[in-house]
């Protein structure tokens, strides 16, 4: 079976193509084509790079509305040709960010299931559009392949009530306002690689997985099963970000509103794009330029480092206190993958869980391995998350 998969976000669109056959494999498959579409570049329009047949080729792409078209156009022309036609494609799964509380697993798109992305735009409006929009583009080019929706969201539908709902008036939550949690993809890949890497049932494990890109989460995971998580009803709440808040006061948004006449609209771009690391440094939401800063003697980029360290490590103590213990702590995503730093910061400041990072193999890029030292008491795991290949794979399940 042929899964084209794509993952779209705000600002790029994500793109892979495998071959799956009846039985799925243990161990991660190399896509036979790949494509990444960065909306993000300083020019004008995006860059969209492809990878098949051991060649990389970067094109231009000008226009929004024909840029899935053109990301296609690589799979059957050209040096990255790896199909005759689009219509030997059988499936196509897309990762949607928000699936509300009704979608616990991948689904296959209907109209119904349409209808329910698109009405929960307004709890993931940088999101759910960019995916609505890739649905629709596939059905006009590919009107009779099926497609699959993989919900961020369905991996913390198991969370408990006493995680799930907020102390605000009851009626609320019967009216959807409840902790839904993302990054679920990630976080159930970590949590099944973690159990691979270090060669012990998934069952036995109390996991934490970080998820750090400009987007932050936790996840605290037992017997492989999600039992909290830091994000809820927004992908606003929870760990200090790139340049979204975190959870804040509530009453700060109000008595902006109230005193200096801020309105819905100013707030929701400040809280998303203006905060963060971002707003406290002044310089970026990139922890790669926050950490330039820092060595260049900036002390609001150290500020804003100090307070994401502090952030993660009360977040990660929170999740292992509802574990009521951890056995492996995961860091995954741009910086927890790639910035030793961060990993090094809070590895000290979780000492006291028994938790020694080996200072050496921390600094070494390491990936898929287990940094901790040999009497760390905690297993402490670098790992590249793969969401393309889990929606792969959760595509497949649909078709027995």
């Amino acid at each position: 079976m042929l899964i084209l998969v794509l993952n779209a976000g705000s600002s790029s669109q994500k793109s892979c193509l495998y071959s799956l056959g009846e039985l799925l494999p243990n161990t991660l498959l190399e896509p036979l084509w790949e494509a990444h579409l960065d909306w993000t570049v300083p020019q004008e329009g995006g860059i969209l790079t492809v990878k098949s047949n051991d060649l990389q080729q970067q094109i231009e792409v000008k226009e929004r509305n024909s840029a899935l078209k053109v990301l296609l156009d690589t799979l059957v022309t050209g040096k990255t040709q790896v199909l005759s036609s689009l219509n030997e494609i059988d499936v196509v799964g897309h990762r949607v960010v928000h699936g509300g509380a009704k979608y616990n697993e991948a689904t296959v798109i209907t109209p119904e299931v349409k209808q329910a992305i698109a009405n929960l735009i307004s709890l993931a409006p940088h999101h759910n559009p960019a995916n609505l929009e890739g649905i629709n583009t596939i059905s006009e080019i590919l009107p009779q392949v099926l497609q699959v929706a993989v919900f961020d969201t369905a991996f913390h539908t198991t969370i408990p009530e006493v995680v799930k709902v907020y102390p605000l008036p009851y009626e609320w939550y019967e009216k959807g306002i409840r902790r839904y949690g993302f990054h679920g993809i990630s976080h159930e890949y970590c949590a099944q690689r973690s159990a691979q890497i270090l060669q012990q049932p998934l069952e036995s494990l109390k996991i934490v997985t970080c998820h750090l890109g400009n987007g932050c989460s936790l996840a605290a995971i037992n017997q492989g099963i999600c039992i909290d998580t830091t994000m809820g009803f927004s992908p606003l709440e929870g760990l200090m970000m790139g340049t979204r808040c975190g959870s804040i006061d509530p009453q700060i948004p109000i008595y902006m509103m109230q005193e200096y006449g801020l309105d819905g609209d100013e707030l929701n771009q400040i809280l998303h794009q203006e905060s963060g690391l971002k707003g406290v440094s002044g310089i970026s939401g990139d922890m790669r330029a926050i950490v330039k800063a820092i060595a260049d003697g900036n002390i609001q980029a150290q500020l804003a480092f100090d307070i994401y360290i502090h952030r993660l490590i009360t977040g990660i103590g929170a999740m292992v206190a509802s574990l009521n213990g951890l056995d492996v702590l995961v860091f995954t995503a741009g910086v927890g993958e790639n910035s030793s730093i961060v990993r090094e910061k809070t590895g000290a400041g979780l000492a006291y869980l028994g938790l020694e990072l080996d200072l050496a193999k921390n600094s070494a890029s390491p990936r898929d391995e287990n940094i901790a030292t040999e009497n760390s008491q905690v297993q402490v795991l670098v790992m590249h998350t793969q969401e393309d290949w889990a929606i792969a794979l959760a595509t497949r399940s649909q078709f027995p």
